[in-house]
């Protein structure tokens, strides 16, 4: 069976800025729209602690929370990941929506929702897969682990890493740095 997207891509834009005006974030990744939760607490607090890794052990990149990106080279898509990682003034003249070609890393955090499996878990690495970003990193409070994919190819990720919080993964190239999990048990329920 062929598969068809809900809506194109345009339409899927107009609907998320409405959407977002009253509090809800959406995304249309698979050509299907999805509703991403609103971060609770903990959440802010892990981008804030990755932001903080990442300008240590990579200065000469920035953790961009909630940059829209265009994804997916096959089906239009949008996604807004709670952090894309990329050199400073990646996005500069972009709209909403950007080119995710500078992006060296995405980031997801695991919301306490009924979609996160389907969506961080399977949908998510496939899309960013297909469009070539070179890392995702998932931190998953459901399960307490710290999961990096990486190395792209034909549409998914050849290479999966991953560590309960409290220990040490590391994160391969481009983006190349050793992160150590411990903070993450203080930010999970």
């Amino acid at each position: 069976m062929e598969h068809r997207p809900q809506m194109q891509a345009e339409e899927f834009e107009r609907i998320a800025a409405a959407a977002e005006r009253e509090g809800v974030r959406m995304e249309f990744i698979h050509g299907r729209l999805g509703v991403k939760a609103v971060p609770d607490g903990d959440h802010d607090e892990i981008i804030r602690w990755l932001m903080q890794r990442c300008m240590q052990h990579r200065p000469d990149l920035w953790l961009y929370p909630e940059r829209g990106l265009k994804i997916q080279t096959y089906r239009n898509g949008n996604a807004k990941p709670d952090g894309a990682l990329a050199p400073e003034g990646a996005f500069a003249g972009q709209g909403e929506w950007a080119h995710p070609d500078q992006v060296q890393m995405i980031v997801e955090v695991t919301s306490y929702d009924t979609d996160t499996d389907k969506r961080d878990r399977e949908e998510k690495p496939a899309a960013y897969a297909e469009t070539g970003i070179p890392v995702y990193l998932l931190v998953d409070r459901d399960t307490c682990e710290t999961l990096v994919y990486s190395e792209p190819d034909a549409g998914s990720y050849t290479k999966i890493l991953r560590r309960p919080f409290g220990k040490t993964i590391e994160v391969p190239a481009p983006v190349g740095f050793a992160l150590d999990t411990a903070p993450l048990k203080d930010w999970v329920r």
